[in-house]
């Protein structure tokens, strides 16, 4: 009898040491920073880690005003971009599908492209280019506003172009660089949007993400 007791008694012991050693495990994973292998960029590399996308306001494919508030708590990619370009824009522009198609059911997954030509890209411009590729609403905003801002966005907040970047012998911003922006609004990568390796390493980046920023799933 007394060994029956014994035996039950070191079962209980031995169960509770597991229980305990399982919420103390949970505990120190719940409490311990994610890791993530992506790096962080900023004005100054020093500083990277602390940078934030600037705020912003511009009008979208549907007439909507759009600001980083949409864009808070979210994961979401960036390009500059214009519907008349016959050289990067439709390859950018047709990589960024595969980018939304790959998260199309998720709405904390977001693309931002601003076009750089604002006189000719006005927002029916921009929709007819945006149903052309098939763009979901509320998760692929087109957008359009002051060229001096949206240029003032590309060098000194997104970092996609640089003052000297000029195509057309005037002050223009022409770059084939995707931006991708974390849920606090740090920038985590380039990307080459005309590059189909680049874009695979994009969509597999916004999935290491999601990792880091489980409410994003």
């Amino acid at each position: 009898m007394l060994n029956k007791f014994l035996k039950i008694f070191a079962s209980l012991v031995v169960i509770f040491i597991i229980a305990a050693w399982w919420y103390l495990a949970q505990e120190i994973k719940k409490n311990t920073p994610f890791q993530s292998a992506l790096p962080f960029y900023g004005a100054d590399t020093n500083t990277a880690e602390s940078y934030m996308v600037e705020k912003f306001q511009f009008v979208n494919q549907y007439g909507d005003t759009i600001t980083r508030k949409d864009f808070e708590n979210k994961i979401w990619v960036t390009d500059f971009f214009f519907t008349t370009c016959e050289g990067i824009c439709p390859i950018m522009s047709k990589n960024l599908v595969k980018v939304q198609d790959s998260f199309k059911n998720n709405p904390n997954i977001k693309i931002l492209s601003h076009t750089v030509d604002p006189q000719y890209d006005n927002q029916q411009v921009l929709f007819e280019y945006a149903q052309k590729h098939q763009a979901i609403q509320d998760k692929w905003h087109f957008v359009t506003g002051d060229a001096s801002k949206i240029y003032y966005l590309a060098r000194h907040s997104y970092f996609v172009a640089t003052p000297e970047d000029s195509t057309y012998g005037e002050d223009f911003v022409h770059s084939q660089l995707i931006a991708l922006i974390d849920p606090h609004l740090h920038i985590r990568g380039y990307y080459d949007g005309t590059n189909g390796k680049d874009i695979l390493k994009l969509i597999r980046d916004i999935k290491e993400l999601q990792k880091e920023y489980p409410q994003t799933r």
